[in-house]
């Protein structure tokens, strides 16, 4: 559905509002920001069947109405990387900064958010700084997936809760899986699990699901814009690196 006249007037006088206040490139370029060390990890391929996007926490928020973003992309199959803070001390672990997609190999030059049409453009009117819309993770973490592979995840779910309908999602299913995946991939992942590239089962469709940042809260996910205004990448920004750790690295 295309977006109604009015809501794109506005989201255009408030473009810069929605504007991403760091540089995201530098996240995926640079060896270190704010005194951390950065690694950039490949964690496989997601599936984009339709170009229809969303980012969701997976084991919460997915229903079958849940609105994806209303610019799409080419379809296809694109490699999901991770923005990973590597732990300084014995006692941390590995933080995901941000996770991107690919479309091109065309820088971006601007990163506005990604939006749905769901929003209320106008409450921005009454802000000063940047801000954003973002989605919401309550079970630690997130998940990219096509609305295409979106209803058949939500199919599969139908009939695996009917085949179990004792059993918990997370703790019955996903938890081994995940668990497999930290004994496959140990690098930057935690015991239980900090990432997985899932195939739905009996489909040729891969969802990557990932740990959020520090975890529940609030994030927000951008579009990158080459210098033809060509969506060129696809960002979820968890942790302001310069803004988290700069106080860290002055006092060294």
């Amino acid at each position: 559905m295309t977006p109604k006249k009015e809501w794109l007037e506005q989201l255009e006088k408030y473009k810069e509002k929605i504007a991403c206040p760091v540089d995201l490139n530098t996240y995926f370029e640079l060896p270190e920001i704010a005194g951390r060390k950065l690694e950039v990890i490949d964690i496989g391929k997601c599936d984009l069947p339709s170009g229809n996007v969303f980012v969701y926490d997976p084991f919460m928020y997915l229903g079958e109405e849940s609105p994806s973003f209303f610019l799409t992309v080419p379809c296809g199959t694109y490699r999901v990387e991770i923005c990973v803070i590597k732990p300084k001390e014995i006692y941390e672990c590995a933080r995901y900064a941000a996770v991107r997609l690919r479309f091109s190999d065309n820088r971006p030059i601007h990163f506005y958010e990604a939006l749905t049409e769901k929003e209320q453009l106008d409450t921005l009117e009454q802000t000063t700084n940047a801000t954003f819309f973002g989605f919401s993770v309550d079970c630690g973490m997130a998940c990219i997936l096509d609305k295409e592979v979106h209803l058949t995840f939500c199919n599969w779910l139908k009939q695996w809760k009917k085949e179990h309908p004792n059993a918990n999602i997370v703790e019955d299913y996903f938890a081994s899986l995940l668990e497999e995946s930290y004994k496959m991939h140990p690098e930057f992942q935690r015991s239980f699990g900090d990432w997985l590239n899932w195939n739905i089962p009996d489909t040729e469709y891969h969802v990557p699901i990932f740990t959020s940042g520090f975890g529940d809260g609030y994030y927000p996910v951008y579009w990158g814009f080459d210098k033809n205004g060509e969506i060129c990448q696809l960002v979820i920004h968890f942790i302001d690196i310069a803004q988290t750790f700069e106080e860290d690295a002055e006092e060294l």
